[in-house]
């Protein structure tokens, strides 16, 4: 039985990165497929945990191949979904999460119709402006591209399935929560996975 492939998008600073570590603890059936990357790690970053870190050479070679289900140019740098570890992953019923942004949440779903996409907000840009300078990690440069970068990330929020606004953490979280467990009780895949009792009954 397949898994469900599952789209978790926002701008940075939204909060999504510490959502989905919450979700994966919660639900050991859930994983997340780590990217690959042509930016240089963050402070206490490990690579294979969260990105496949390699130059840029690596990677054109990797999408001259078809290797990436989807990829993306963001902030200066390049990023990519392994195809065959979204196909490893789903085809012993894990459900799968991709962290990627709208331009490949796009290429997905044309590839995965069935794919679930969910989009999570900040409670306000003044929120996300706050949450990107408190990291520390950024210029003001930056800070600034970010924000401008936010604003057309989230104008294609309307392209999604689902939305959490991450105002109260734990109120997202149980979004996340039960938008997953939504898709699992959806009849096909339970008459699949419950076809012995099924056919007992019926």
């Amino acid at each position: 039985m397949s898994g469900n492939l599952l789209i978790i998008t926002a701008a940075s600073g939204a909060g999504k990165t510490s959502l989905v570590r919450e979700l994966l603890a919660a639900d050991q059936q859930i994983k997340l497929s780590v990217s690959y990357t042509t930016r240089q790690p963050r402070s206490g970053e490990v690579n294979g945990e969260h990105y496949h870190f390699v130059d840029e050479a690596i990677f054109l070679k990797m999408l001259g191949e078809g290797d990436f289900l989807e990829s993306a140019h963001v902030h200066g740098a390049r990023y990519g979904t392994s195809q065959t570890r979204v196909d490893e992953a789903l085809a012993v019923g894990n459900d799968l999460i991709l962290e990627i942004d709208w331009q490949g949440a796009a290429q997905v779903r044309k590839l995965h119709p069935s794919a679930i996409s969910i989009f999570i907000l900040p409670p306000s840009m003044t929120a996300l402006e706050s949450r990107l300078r408190g990291r520390g990690q950024d210029s003001e440069e930056v800070i600034i591209k970010r924000l401008a970068a936010a604003r057309d990330e989230m104008s294609h929020v309307g392209e999604f399935d689902y939305v959490t606004i991450n105002d109260k953490f734990e109120e997202s979280l149980q979004d996340l929560v039960a938008i997953v467990r939504t898709q699992r009780l959806k009849c096909t895949p339970q008459l699949t996975r419950h076809s012995a009792l099924i056919k007992g009954l019926v």
